[in-house]
């Protein structure tokens, strides 16, 4: 375990822990539950994000041994039948509202076990959440080829129209029916919104009109793989064709492993509305030059040109010194969609160095550290703020709609609020625009301590702002609030002067600050005053009103102070 954990963390990757079914059964279930599951080791690994060829154990294994020098690089062929024996997938012109983008490959005479399988499977799952955005960018369809006659055409109809028997299912469904078959299905109910509103739905048949899928939602249960399938056709469909192609690669170099002839995958040609041919997969390689000067002195290291090749060789980058030793020549397999940049290519020879080997230096440019100011008099203001018995705390940066707007008595649009697009939940729709709710509801919760209550808290509101490059901007606020059977006015009155006295602030007009009465939604009438420092107004102090209060179930009189704190740095 530990070797391997050691080979992991060389490779770039991590073993994550090491675990059993049943371990992780007890973990999230308890033990009754875990009565029976299996108790073979698992290694989880964490792969990084881009690394689509490491998403399976085919692939893990295959850059694993080529790092250990064990094997070479397979070479990846794409076989292209003669001229009317091949494949073909006619896309329509109706696709062009949905989902416009198709690409196909077959896998010939492979030999699946239940392992392989399963792993083949698993690898289009893991895809579907990852680079294809849980099947909207992209959805994967494999097919007994057996059990259909080509041509495939790829169309959209309307969903009255398209009926079949989908996968693992007993009769026949209209495509409507299988909506609300699938709505309380935990699986595929995350996948339904993808085409519910279109007046058409993708849909993949044969040539005797034999239903392979409707994408992304299900596929047929005529054309369904099993461990004695030995022909698998391949179809991506999507919104995005770089996807597509990229999820498509990986399928076919992955598993055409266990092809009769290995690593060779048989074209399939598509056909475009327009009548253009492509043949798919790509399976392309390409080659980059880099230069050894440049990956030496981004990583810190001195290396031959030779060895830099061989360092990149262990990375399924297939390398070798051109011209006099002076560049590298790299050629990138299909499998590494990932390779963009030659920064890529550059951090791919520092993992095959090794992290741990490149030398610690000092850097060239020398800087003295030093703490922002703005949070300099943070750290300081809390302090001080402590020391006046005011506890602090720390909310969340997100709140609901409500905590912001209705429950201070103000409307969503005049706070200025920056929106989640999607959020989880009601609790975390917008990013705060004062911290006086976060309080309120930490005293909400608190509600069995003893009184009085002194709470503050310093930390960023978000606002939109169209003048900044991303649109809002961020200002460091102060907020306390005192919670007694009285509203204690005076306290938070008293709370700001100190506050000020530790500024250096004089209260005059001049050059200090002033308070004057004013009007706040969300405060008592005529117990709120706004605050004047630096020719500008920095916020308000008052006693909340009775309404705010209840809103936040609370019962006792409260009064608030909110300032501004940027305009003091």
């Amino acid at each position: 375990d530990e070797e391997f954990n050691d080979l992991c963390f060389e490779f770039g990757l991590e073993l994550d822990e090491i675990t059993s079914e049943k371990d992780i059964i007890i973990k999230e279930k308890g033990e009754e539950k875990a009565k029976g599951a299996s108790d073979t080791i698992l290694y989880k690994i964490d792969v990084p994000a881009n690394r689509y060829d490491l998403l399976c154990l085919e692939g893990l294994v295959r850059g694993l041994q080529v790092f250990k020098e064990r094997i070479d690089l397979p070479r990846y062929e794409k076989i292209i039948p003669a001229q009317g024996e091949g494949q073909r997938l006619i896309i329509t012109e109706e696709t062009a509202r949905v989902r416009p983008h198709a690409v196909a490959a077959v896998l010939r005479n492979i030999t699946f076990t239940k392992e392989r399988y399963d792993s083949f499977i698993d690898l289009q799952e893991k895809l579907h959440q990852n680079i294809c955005r849980r099947r909207a960018l992209v959805a994967i369809g494999t097919h007994d080829l057996d059990t259909v006659s080509g041509p495939f055409t790829f169309t959209a109809k309307a969903p009255s129209e398209i009926k079949f028997k989908p996968l693992n299912q007993s009769k026949e469904y209209t495509a409507s029916q299988i909506m609300d078959l699938y709505r309380t299905d935990s699986h595929l109910r995350h996948y339904l919104h993808l085409i519910e509103n279109k007046p058409l739905y993708p849909v993949i048949y044969d040539s005797n009109g034999v239903v392979l899928s409707m994408p992304p939602i299900i596929n047929g249960d005529h054309t369904k793989i099993s461990v004695n399938t030995r022909n698998v056709f391949i179809e991506c469909t999507g919104t995005d064709i770089t996807k597509a192609k990229i999820v498509l690669d990986i399928i076919v170099t992955m598993f055409s492993e266990y092809c009769e002839k290995p690593f060779s995958v048989e074209a399939v040609e598509v056909v475009y509305p327009n009548g253009k041919t492509h043949i798919y997969p790509e399976l392309a390689y390409r080659k980059e030059k880099v230069k050894p000067e440049l990956i030496n002195k981004k990583i810190g290291i001195s290396e031959t040109p030779s060895s830099l090749a061989k360092l990149l060789t262990r990375m399924c980058l297939k390398s070798h010194v051109t011209g006099n030793g002076n560049s590298i020549e790299v050629e990138i397999p299909p499998t590494r969609a990932d390779i963009i940049h030659a920064c890529d290519i550059v951090e791919d020879a520092a993992i095959a160095y090794g992290y741990n080997n490149i030398q610690m230096t000092i850097p060239k440019t020398y800087t003295i550290a030093n703490q922002l100011p703005l949070n300099k008099l943070t750290e300081l203001l809390r302090l001080d703020l402590a020391a006046a018995g005011f506890t602090e705390a720390l909310t969340f940066a997100l709140c609901s709609q409500e905590d912001i707007a209705d429950k201070l008595g103000m409307d969503i649009s005049a706070t200025k609020a920056v929106r989640i697009a999607n959020p989880k939940t009601a609790e975390f729709q917008v990013a705060r625009t004062t911290l006086l709710p976060g309080l309120l509801k930490t005293i909400a919760a608190n509600r069995k301590m003893p009184l009085p209550l002194k709470l503050f808290e310093i930390s960023d509101i978000v606002v939109k702002d169209p003048n900044t490059d991303v649109g809002a901007k961020n200002y460091r606020h102060f907020c306390a609030v005192y919670y007694n059977k009285s509203p204690g006015f005076e306290i938070i009155h008293g709370l700001l002067d100190r506050v000020m006295q530790l500024l250096e602030v004089p209260p005059n007009e001049e050059n200090g600050y002033t308070i004057k009465a004013a009007e706040g939604s969300a405060f008592f009438p005529g117990r709120c005053a706004e605050i004047f420092a630096k020719g500008q107004s920095i916020g308000k102090l008052g006693v909340l009103h009775p309404d705010v209060i209840t809103k936040f179930e609370l019962t006792m009189p409260c009064s608030a102070l909110e300032i501004n704190i940027e305009p003091f740095v």
